[in-house]
This record gives C-alpha cells, sequence and structure tokens, in this order.
C-alpha cells in the first residue's frame, strides 16, 4: 500500500507541476492585456509603391507566427489607416484576389515576427513594376470599394473570427479606398480571446489541488504495524527479556484462557539418603541455543555416603560373634611350631 501511494504521489506531481507552471504564465500574460481583456500591438511603418498590401493566407500565417489567434472564442480586429486618412481592408477568398490584382503592382506579406515593440513586417514585391502606365483591370480602375467577392470589408478597420478562414484560403488586402499607389500604412492590430481567463484560472485550481493531494500521499505518516508473537508459554519470560519489559501482560489485552493449565511435572531423585527438593521438570525458561544459557545445567547429586575403615563398625545395631580358639596344632601348613 505505501508503494501504491508513493507512485501515486509522484503522478500528481508530474501532471501538477506543468499545470501551474501554465497557470502562472498565462497569469503573467493576461496582465498585459488592456481593461477590457484585449491584447494589441502595433506594427512598423509598412510602405510599398504599390496599389495594396495583401496577406495572400492569412490562416497559414497566423499558423506560423500566431497560432493561439487560431483557436476558438478568438476574435482579431486590425485598424489600418493611411497618410491621407483610414485604408480600405478587406477579406477575400485568395483565388479571387489573386484574379483581380494580378496585373496591378503590389507587395504581398511574407513574414510578420513577434517581438517587443512595433512588430516588423517583410515583403515581397507582387504584379507588374511600379510606374507602368495604364493600369487598370478589366472591370475597371483598381478601387476596392463595391466588389462582389469581399467576405468582409471596412473602412480603417476589420474583425474576423477563427470560423470565418475555415473552409477555403482567405487573403487579407489592405489599401486606399480609391486604390492608389505609394501606400504607407499604420497598422495596429488587436486580439480578444475570451479563453484566457477560464483557462488561466482552471490551470492554476487544478494545479493546487494536484500539489496538495501529492503531498497528503507522499508526506502521510506511516501507522505502526501490529506485531503479534506466537510463542509457548515457557518462552514468554525469555521473550519479555528480548524485548526489554518486565512482564508481557501490558502489551496487550489479557484474554482468558478457556482451558485450566496443568501443573508442571515434577521430577524426584531414585535412591536411599535425604531426598532434595524437587525440580520441576519444564524450567521457567528455556533457552534457545546452548549460547543463550546462563549457567551451566547442573545435574541433581547424588545422596551422600559415608564411608569408614574402622574395623569392627561401629555403632552396629547386631552383636559380633565371639572369636573362635584355635589350637596351636591346628596352624596353617609350613607355619612354626
Amino acid at each position: 500500500m505505501r508503494f501504491v501511494r508513493v507512485i501515486a504521489g509522484v503522478v500528481l506531481l508530474v501532471v501538477g507541476i506543468p499545470a501551474l507552471f501554465a497557470g502562472g504564465g498565462l497569469w503573467l500574460v493576461t496582465r498585459h492585456a488592456d481593461p477590457g481583456g484585449a491584447f494589441a500591438a502595433r506594427f512598423e511603418t509598412v510602405r510599398t509603391p504599390g496599389h495594396a498590401v495583401v496577406v495572400t493566407d492569412l490562416d497559414r500565417l497566423l499558423r506560423q507566427e500566431a497560432p493561439f489567434a487560431r483557436s476558438a472564442q478568438t476574435r482579431l480586429r486590425v485598424d489600418a489607416r493611411t497618410t491621407g486618412g483610414p485604408a480600405f481592408v478587406g477579406l477575400a477568398p485568395t483565388a479571387e484576389v489573386r484574379g483581380w490584382l494580378e496585373a496591378v503592382p503590389h507587395a504581398t506579406v511574407r513574414r510578420v515576427a513577434l517581438a517587443r515593440g512595433p512588430l516588423p513586417v517583410r515583403l515581397d514585391p507582387a504584379g507588374p513594376a511600379a510606374g507602368t502606365p495604364g493600369v487598370a483591370t478589366a472591370d475597371g480602375p483598381v478601387t476596392p470599394l463595391g466588389r462582389p467577392f469581399w467576405v468582409r470589408e471596412g473602412i480603417g478597420s476589420l474583425e474576423w473570427s477563427a470560423d470565418d478562414l475555415a473552409g477555403e484560403p482567405m487573403s487579407l488586402v489592405v489599401m486606399r479606398p480609391d486604390g492608389g499607389a505609394d501606400l504607407a500604412l499604420d497598422l495596429r492590430a488587436e486580439l480578444r480571446a475570451g479563453w484566457t481567463g477560464p483557462a488561466t484560472w482552471g490551470l492554476l485550481a487544478i494545479g493546487v489541488l494536484l500539489m496538495v493531494g501529492a503531498a497528503l500521499l507522499l508526506l502521510r505518516p506511516v501507522r505502526p504495524r501490529e506485531v503479534i508473537f506466537v510463542v509457548e508459554p515457557d518462552q514468554v519470560p525469555v521473550l519479555a527479556g528480548r524485548l526489554g519489559v518486565t512482564s508481557l501482560s501490558g502489551l496487550g489485552p489479557r484474554q482468558p484462557d478457556p482451558t485450566p493449565s496443568l501443573p508442571a511435572r515434577q521430577l524426584a531423585p531414585v535412591g536411599s539418603g535425604v531426598p532434595e527438593r524437587s525440580r520441576s521438570a519444564i524450567g521457567a525458561t528455556r533457552a534457545a541455543t546452548l549460547a543463550d544459557l546462563d549457567e551451566q545445567v547442573r545435574l541433581p547429586r547424588p545422596p551422600e555416603v559415608t564411608l569408614s575403615l574402622a574395623w569392627p563398625p561401629a555403632d552396629t545395631d547386631e552383636p559380633t560373634a565371639r572369636p573362635v580358639a584355635v589350637p596351636p596344632g591346628d596352624g596353617p601348613p609350613g607355619g612354626g611350631g
């Protein structure tokens, strides 16, 4: 169980720390928004001798430079002005814009770099060279007003969402309302993302909850395990000595023994003499090994016997027979007369 808690705590840390950092990063970003919740950026002044500045594929440019602007609940707004007043801004299918401006000098946006301060814009010339006389299209002079292919159009500003760019490629065109050449554009972009606030607080809350859960799992104190000793009754004093206590009665509740205890068998010495004090057949303690014996085992001593070499023995219960007189002639053979 301890191993499972450690694995779960590590998983929560792995998920919670990135979520907490992502929420903190979004919170720092949202601090740069204006009171209305919009992020604004200025562009460097765009100059071209042609008649228009065109973003050929607007969705591809956003995917390369600002992918966060293509998410749902995101709206983009572009404000454009020329030296003579507000500029025309229109959104139309790429194929229609290419066929309309094919014979007109213009510039295409190659890249918009994200940087501090005014954003740099890189342009590529397109169409015929500037200054070509008789610039006109099949429909007449190059004027953007009244063209039927515009999906969205505006004077001075234009706003669209990510849904407007779904489907076929769309081009963004900025030019003078009268279609004049030699453009000098002052551009400003504004982004409103409705998901930043909920995402910020959601990531912060999830990160904090995951970190708290990981701390509870990893720092939870380990409960001491209950140890149960199953020993023979005569080994209880030995176990108490090993544990450093005088008795095991205080280590747990004492349960009554349903069977009465049998008296210990006694050994009595066999033989004459004064009997010694009886010894228990099963001692109070039993050593696990010979090395655990506190003292050598002493065998019972035999009864004491008094040996006397005096003759005749003294203090005999039966009287001794009188000595028999032996005649002189009855001595042993070979003896002296």
